[in-house]
């Protein structure tokens, strides 16, 4: 019974906190409850929020993935130059730019699973390679100019609710239905946990690695879309440090660094955190450097109660 009850107290300590978080800034800035500030705070987190999916399917195989801001930042500048230089459609250039940045994760997976590079190696190089190509494209200029209706995917709302919004809800969805309803779900699972015994068990964790790097590129290349709209100009530096707040918000939401151990519930409560944090802190003036030390020690935090979880559960 006991038990239960702080198995039960650990699963919804990261909605505490969450709680713990609006009370204390709604006490601290009677704007921050406002109905604007709230669907300011949901649009902010929806890159954040999408390009999580994809990295909490990386970390639940106990990998990582570094490229996910600069697979932002070349979708911004690839899409849009394929409209404004090129004479793309706007359909036709989102279709490309998300294609490439799939592409870029099954890259991530091939160096990972059939060179064998370690991931925080490969996706770092490729993170390098990537943020070098958006200059070259770009010029180190913003591109802007684009068809008005593109705006909608990033400015829009259907009735209060924000577009960005809805997206980063329908992929939330979509993740938590890759995780619990299909069967390469359950093998993310498998292979996090112990990867030798997976594949003792006849899956194939190579064809595993390189889905679930490609479905990180993919959201990634979705967030970058989400983002492009949003700010109507694509900078060779839009992404900069998205890897940091994404990897943030996933382990924050209890997804285990060591694998094997996560939902996406928890990611959810986890995005939520990282953007009322960083909303409440621009309400009450926190300097953007002080901003980036809290950050931090959330990380640490995180990371660190992972580890002793884990300590723990082997003891």
């Amino acid at each position: 019974m006991k038990e239960n009850i702080i198995n039960s107290i650990k699963r919804s300590a990261i909605w505490l906190v969450l709680l713990l978080l609006v009370i204390f800034f709604t006490i601290a800035n009677h704007r921050f409850l406002s109905i604007n500030n709230l669907f300011l705070v949901a649009r902010q987190v929806s890159m954040y929020g999408i390009a999580s999916i994809g990295m909490t399917f990386v970390i639940l195989i106990a990998g990582i993935d570094l490229s996910i801001g600069t697979i932002i930042t070349i979708v911004n500048v690839v899409c849009a130059y394929l409209m404004v230089n090129l004479g793309f459609g706007m359909v036709e250039a989102v279709f490309v730019s998300v294609l490439m940045a799939t592409a870029i994760g099954a890259l991530n997976g091939f160096l990972v699973s059939t060179v064998g590079i370690p991931a925080i190696i490969a996706t770092f190089a490729t993170q390098t390679v990537f943020s070098g190509a958006a200059y070259l494209i770009s010029g180190g200029i913003p591109i802007f100019g684009f068809d008005p209706r593109f705006k909608v995917i990033g400015q829009g709302y259907v009735g209060p609710v924000p577009v960005p919004v809805l997206i980063m809800a329908a992929c939330f969805v979509v993740g938590g239905f890759i995780l619990n309803k299909t069967y390469f779900g359950r093998y993310f699972y498998a292979v996090g946990g112990n990867e030798e015994a997976a594949e003792l068990s006849g899956i194939r964790v190579g064809r595993i690695k390189y889905l679930i790097y490609s479905l990180s590129g993919f959201f990634a290349g979705l967030a970058g879309i989400v983002m492009l709209s949003r700010t109507n100009s694509a900078q060779p530096t839009a992404g900069l440090g998205y890897e940091f707040d994404v990897i943030t918000c996933v382990v924050l939401g209890g997804v285990s660094i060591m694998g094997g151990l996560g939902k996406i519930s928890g990611v959810i409560a986890g995005v939520l955190i990282i953007g009322i944090l960083t909303n409440g802190m621009v309400l009450l003036n926190v300097s953007s450097y002080t901003q980036m030390i809290i950050k931090g020690l959330v990380l640490i935090f995180a990371v660190g109660f992972d580890t002793i979880q884990k300590k723990n559960a082997v003891a």
